[in-house]
């Protein structure tokens, strides 16, 4: 049953001790007790809160404790610090994701990219840098589920042979992933399009197809407090297994790929056997391989038809 708690507001304590604005240092102690028990690294939010506020990196707050922060800044501090205690991402509070080198801006209608991602480009990047070293003059990637443009702006940034197009049923995601293309310029080689799975536009074949489509079961949604509930619910809900989205994608996969394409799924360790399953089935021929994240854990799955 839900308890009706994780909808409640969480408020600050009055603070008695501050008549005026404390220093930079004072301010980090006090966010990082206000989160103690809400998040498991309290003083380093604490202090990307306070240096997104200043406009300054974690280094220059450490070495320049003592700086007095205004009524302004510490009031905004403050408020900012409430929005963490409740459980939202800090992507969320300060607009902006840190992923493969780069920063992407995000908001609550994109998923904040995860490190755990980074390994599904890097094995894009090599597979196109063969195809380049191979004689490609240019190299084609599609990526299903864009969200943010993290990965298809990254993929581009990094093999500048390469022409990414990438899809996203949802309209405001797509907004947000052409921003980020146009920050990172590479909006020239990365477009993007809304579009279910790949859609009907014939924009095929790619040399590489790569997605990281909703795989949580239904019942195994997150709730707030937990930061990814604050993620849209349909980045994420996989329907009651997780692989209903994935089972459209494999329906329809075949013809995206060249001949000598790769196709690369990204999933959670508990739901890689079904992905597995559901990839042989569709694709016998193919030839499966699972990947793994920097904790070990099976992570993505990379097919080469």
């Amino acid at each position: 049953m839900r308890s009706s708690k994780t909808n409640a507001r969480v408020y600050l304590p009055e603070n008695p001790l501050h008549s005026a604005a404390p220093t930079a240092e004072t301010a980090l102690k006090e966010g990082a007790t206000l989160l103690r028990g809400c998040t498991p690294t309290a003083s380093l939010d604490a202090a990307l809160l306070l240096g997104h506020i200043i406009g300054v990196d974690r280094a220059w707050l450490l070495s320049r404790g003592q700086v007095q922060l205004t009524s302004a800044q510490y009031e905004h501090f403050r408020r900012l610090i409430a929005q963490r205690r409740e459980g939202k991402p800090i992507a969320y509070i300060t607009s902006l994701a840190g992923f493969y080198k780069r920063m992407f801006l995000v908001n609550e209608n994109v998923l904040v990219p995860r490190p755990e991602t980074e390994h599904l480009v890097e094995a894009a990047i090599e597979y196109l840098r063969e195809r380049v070293r191979a004689g490609a003059q240019a190299v084609r990637v599609l990526e299903i589920g864009a969200g943010s443009g993290a990965v298809a702006c990254s993929i581009a940034a990094e093999v500048p042979q390469a022409h990414v197009e990438g899809t996203d049923v949802s309209a405001h995601a797509v907004s947000i992933a052409r921003r980020n293309a146009e920050r990172l310029g590479v909006s020239e080689r990365c477009r993007f399009r809304q579009a279910d799975i790949a859609g009907d536009e014939p924009a095929g074949p790619f040399d590489a197809v790569v997605a990281n489509l909703p795989y949580i079961p239904t019942a195994d949604l997150p709730e707030k407090p937990d930061p990814a509930a604050f993620e849209p619910r349909i980045a994420l809900d996989g329907g009651p297994d997780g692989m209903a989205v994935y089972a459209r994608l494999l329906g329809e996969c075949a013809w995206c790929l060249r001949g000598a394409g790769v196709l690369l799924m990204e999933a959670a360790p508990a739901t890689m056997p079904r992905l597995r399953a559901l990839t042989a089935a569709a694709l016998p021929a193919a030839s499966v391989e699972v990947r793994r994240d920097y904790g070990g854990l099976e992570r993505f799955l990379y097919v080469t038809p």
